[in-house]
């Protein structure tokens, strides 16, 4: 299939784009490569893709072994000559968007750039507008016109703001967000269901559950951590170390998508108007979570991820910042049930990849 991939100078769009291209697809990847972060990081990960354009051997790299004495090997991949082709265009730019659907004419679309951080959201509005409003609806538009038979977009945990009852699901309602950022993503999710209404496009979104793992976003609290303890400056432990979160690593984020994205949304012919299922719909429009179904405290990420150092960390308390929340939790049934996939990776696995692509990747030598 030829399958449109936005975001691949991005964290999961870069592996979604790499796990597609190993399996034969042919992947238009699509990305400002904007500042938000380091852009160096952003080209490195494109340059990744690249070998699957010009042929090289060892597209990417993953780790294995103990945290004390492991290196990174070579994965299976197996990249594809001339498969891949890459386009440097902002979302918001209406004209472009729609040339690039014309062109190109994808099979299917995988929509997961998006302006990202809860936190960023508090300074910086209107670049989520432009990207998560404005760059959707570009998306849809080129969905709508173009004969797409899926779209697969990503949405977030951050849906689920000031509810408490865990673990979140699907078939809760998610109507009072807590940053701009949540906003965007629920708006997403009300988005794509009118144009799954209005013009049959099958749509699937995701609410993903605090993604890590190598290649990893620098803004997000591992990579945060890991650059702090190993430069010997205190880490910022937020809620006085009582978060809570559903770590989900990057290769079962990545299944999650995959799947999804081959199994196209249907209507659920048992939908029923005078009691909404949030979820489903009679029109071709699915939800599900992808989450490791495992909360895990923030302060016990921060013991493994020493362990794997070798270091211990030097910890900052501080209260809960605006936008957070203090706990995720995915119900990950529906997942399970429509496709057959859930999450697995354990965090004492997941911290010990990361470390070791983080190692190599910056040339800093490990410990002992």
């Amino acid at each position: 299939m030829k399958i449109l991939v936005t975001g691949t100078a991005g964290f999961i769009g870069f592996h979604v784009a790499k796990h597609l291209l190993a399996r034969g697809d042919e992947v238009i990847g699509l990305d400002s490569v904007n500042d938000y972060y380091d852009v160096t990081l952003k080209e490195a990960r494109l340059a990744e893709l690249e070998k699957f354009s010009s042929g090289e051997e060892g597209a990417g790299r993953q780790a294995g072994g103990a945290c004390e004495s492991a290196s990174p090997a070579t994965n299976n991949e197996s990249p594809i000559t001339n498969n891949y082709r890459f386009h440097r265009l902002d979302l918001a730019d209406r004209e472009a968007i729609a040339q690039l659907f014309a062109e190109e004419k994808p099979d299917r679309v995988i929509h997961l750039a998006a302006q990202a951080g809860v936190r960023y959201s508090l300074t910086h509005p209107h670049s989520y507008i432009e990207s998560n409003l404005v760059g959707f609806m570009n998306i849809l538009e080129g969905c709508r016109h173009n004969e797409v038979a899926h779209l697969t977009y990503a949405s977030s945990s951050s849906v689920y703001g000031a509810n408490t009852k865990m673990p979140f699901s699907i078939h809760q309602n998610v109507d009072h967000p807590v940053s701009l950022y949540a906003a965007s993503k629920k708006a997403n999710e009300l988005m794509a269901h009118t144009y799954s209404h209005l013009y049959r496009l099958p749509t699937t979104g995701l609410r993903f559950f605090t993604v890590y793992g190598p290649w990893g976003r620098p803004d997000m609290a591992l990579f945060l951590f890991t650059k702090a303890i190993l430069e010997g400056r205190p880490i910022d432990v937020f809620n006085n170390g009582k978060m809570r979160r559903d770590f989900t690593y990057i290769d079962d984020i990545v299944q999650g998508i995959v799947r999804t994205g081959d199994h196209i949304a249907t209507p659920n012919s048992g939908w029923n108007s005078d009691d909404p299922d949030p979820g489903t719909s009679s029109a071709p429009y699915r939800l599900y979570n992808i989450g490791n179904n495992q909360p895990v405290e923030l302060m016990r990420l921060i013991e493994v991820l020493e362990d794997c150092l070798g270091r211990k960390a030097e910890k900052n308390f501080l209260p809960m910042q605006p936008g957070d929340v203090p706990a995720t939790y995915a119900d990950v049934d529906d997942l399970m049930n429509d496709v057959g996939f859930k999450p697995a990776t354990p965090i004492e696995e997941g911290v010990r990849r990361f470390v070791e692509w983080y190692r190599e990747f910056y040339s800093v030598a490990a410990t002992g």
